[in-house]
């Protein structure tokens, strides 16, 4: 869910989607690979993605606006775990598609570190300053080896990155990021150092995304896509009203093995498995509704992050002052009225005026931080287009 998804530089690293560094980061285009010499020096931005991007942000904001109503309302509770079974995979599946290129090169490594790990540590640290002044709990520590909140994505993303090359490599990844997911769904051993168990359970949508081509979301683009994807969501929804009052929703979390989570075992590879599956239909579901032509929110697609992240102040100080002791926002007019507000701030998060205000934290140069870069050799350029 970060944002340079299309700048009109080819670099080669790819921040999360949403952020300003994400496919320019890459040397991608919205539709492909990098173009050839012959090609325009500027990538046109697809906006697709940007629509994806802004739609699914706004998807999770929602979502938590939502967390404390499900108690008192079966439909919150049931449109909760279905936006949760895939708004994160969505992001996560553009972040793998867009991290193609990554090839651990000084230049991506740079923007890996001043794109995401920076902004990890600057957020790290003023979710927890938030959290002992808003919640009166002026002891609570700061630690950059256990994510607090929102800040799991950004660690995750980093060290998904980092993997990228090793996927490109071995023989069917997906079945082997699977396995692993499947293992640490068992393993509860894992500690909550870094949200290992959020890294490893989610990493087969980024396996996922680095599999994918153009093609793949031209089929989920076709008219008949879009058909097919309205029966499958009211089906969705509709198991999800009946599992709601039975089923742990802290499964879509992924932060936890089954043991933890009072089931056993065994268990965990079952919901791995099943989960992906359902989160990767309803994920194409979900693109196949995603407007293709340019549209009046686009441009927030380029923001995404930013919301997301700043979003999180509001999202546990609502929890932390007691906004929702009123007893009129769990009526079904104060829900929609949440959810209106909930829209209506993230919409606003991913503006241009946000971006620039808060660049130097989120996507910060650095250029004092790091060598120079030393050109390429020419033989060693030969070599690698041989």
């Amino acid at each position: 869910m970060t944002d340079t998804l299309h700048s009109p530089e080819n670099h080669h690293t790819s921040p999360p989607p949403g952020s300003a560094e994400d496919s320019r980061a890459n040397g991608t285009t919205e539709s492909g690979p990098r173009p050839g010499p012959g090609a325009e020096k500027k990538s046109k931005r697809d906006p697709f993605f940007d629509n994806a991007k802004y739609l699914a942000i706004v998807l999770v904001a929602m979502g938590h606006s939502w967390e404390p109503l499900r108690g008192d309302s079966r439909a919150a509770a049931a449109l909760y775990m279905t936006v949760y079974t895939f708004h994160m995979p969505a992001f996560i599946i553009i972040s793998g598609y867009f991290s193609r290129s990554f090839r651990a090169k000084p230049a991506q490594i740079k923007r890996l570190v001043t794109g995401v790990a920076v902004p990890y540590v600057i957020f790290e640290i003023a979710f927890t300053l938030f959290k002992r002044w808003a919640d009166d709990d002026p002891n609570y520590p700061i630690s950059l080896l256990d994510p607090w909140y929102l800040t799991w994505f950004l660690i995750a993303l980093f060290i998904w990155r980092l993997t990228a090359p090793i996927w490109d490599i071995v023989r069917w990844p997906l079945s082997l990021a699977l396995g692993i997911a499947v293992l640490a769904s068992m393993t509860p051993s894992i500690g909550d150092d870094l949200d290992l168990q959020r890294v490893l359970q989610f990493l087969p949508f980024f396996v996922f995304g680095l599999s994918l081509e153009p093609k793949h979301f031209q089929w989920v683009r076709r008219r008949q896509a879009r058909i097919l994807a309205a029966p499958v969501f009211v089906g969705a929804l509709a198991v999800a009203y009946w599992a709601a009052p039975r089923m742990n929703a802290a499964w879509f979390y992924r932060r936890d093995s089954a043991q933890e989570l009072a089931a056993p075992g065994w268990a965990g590879g079952v919901m791995t498995l099943a989960m992906f599956g359902c989160s990767v239909i309803l994920v194409a579901c979900f693109l196949a509704w995603v407007p293709r032509r340019t549209m009046w929110f686009t441009a927030l697609g380029a923001g995404t992050l930013y919301g997301y992240l700043l979003h999180g102040f509001v999202a546990k100080g609502s929890r932390f002052w007691g906004w929702y002791d009123h007893d009129w926002l769990h009526q079904p007019l104060g829900e929609v009225g949440v959810t209106l507000i909930a829209a209506s701030l993230i919409t606003v998060l991913c503006t241009p005026p946000v971006q620039r205000i808060l660049r130097i934290a989120m996507e910060p140069k650095m250029e004092w931080a790091f060598r120079p870069e030393v050109p390429e050799p020419i033989a060693a350029r030969n070599t690698v287009r041989r």
